[in-house]
C-alpha cells in the first residue's frame, strides 16, 4: 500500500525533486529565452502601476518590520501583477490552493500538496506560482518544481517563486528527459529602498 507524504515536507531540496521525479536542470543557454527575449516594452500606466505597487509593498513591509505573511505577499504583490498582465480575463482560469497529487511508482509513494495559485487556460497550466515568507524565494523552487511535474508532452510549465521581495521564474518541459531551468533572481528590494 502506498504512502501519501506532504510534498512541503518531502521534497526539500533541488535534489529530492530530480530523484522524485526524474526532472534534471538544463544549462542551454537557449532552453529557457522567454524571461529574456522579445520582452514588450512597458507603457506609462504599466510603469505607474507598477510604481504605486512598490510604495504600497514597501510601507507594509516596513510596518511589518520586513516581513510579511504568504497571504500579504498574495494581496499586496502576486494578485495585482496578475490582474496587470491580464491573467484575470475570462480565457484563464485561476485556482488558488489547488490539491494536487503524484503517485510514484518506484517509490510506493504518492506526494501531496497545494499549489498557492494555479493559471490554467484550456485544460493547460500555464503559470505555477509559489509564494513563500521567508528569507530567500529560492527555498520555494524544490516545491514548485514538484507541482510543474505535472508535463504534458511538448508543452513548457512555467512556474514564478516569490517572497514579494525576489522573484524567480522557472521553466520545465517534458521532453525524451524532463528538464527544467530558472531565471536569475529579480529583487525589487534596491526598489523598496528606494520608494521609502
Amino acid at each position: 500500500m502506498a504512502v501519501t507524504l506532504p510534498i512541503s515536507k518531502t521534497i526539500l531540496s533541488v535534489a529530492d525533486v530530480e530523484d522524485k521525479f526524474q526532472l534534471f536542470p538544463c544549462t542551454a543557454p537557449t532552453f529557457f529565452r522567454e524571461w529574456q527575449d522579445n520582452l514588450p516594452e512597458l507603457n506609462e500606466i504599466e510603469k505607474a502601476a507598477l510604481d504605486r505597487l512598490l510604495v504600497r509593498f514597501a510601507a507594509h513591509r516596513r510596518r511589518r518590520r520586513g516581513i510579511l505573511a504568504e497571504g500579504a505577499v498574495d494581496k499586496l504583490m502576486i494578485s495585482p501583477l496578475l490582474d496587470l498582465v491580464g491573467f484575470y480575463e475570462p480565457e484563464y482560469e485561476v485556482r488558488t490552493e489547488e490539491s494536487v497529487e503524484f503517485a510514484l511508482e518506484s517509490d510506493e509513494e504518492v506526494l501531496r500538496g497545494r499549489i498557492d495559485t494555479l493559471i490554467v487556460r484550456d485544460c493547460f497550466w500555464i503559470l505555477v506560482i509559489e509564494v513563500k515568507r521567508t528569507i530567500m524565494a529560492s527555498l520555494a523552487m524544490p516545491q514548485a518544481l514538484s507541482y510543474m511535474c505535472n508535463l504534458q508532452h511538448g508543452i513548457p510549465s512555467f512556474g514564478m517563486i516569490t517572497n514579494g521581495d525576489e522573484f524567480i521564474f522557472l521553466k520545465a518541459i517534458a521532453q525524451p528527459t524532463p528538464l527544467y531551468s530558472a531565471s536569475r533572481s529579480y529583487s525589487i528590494f534596491s526598489l523598496l529602498a528606494v520608494k521609502i
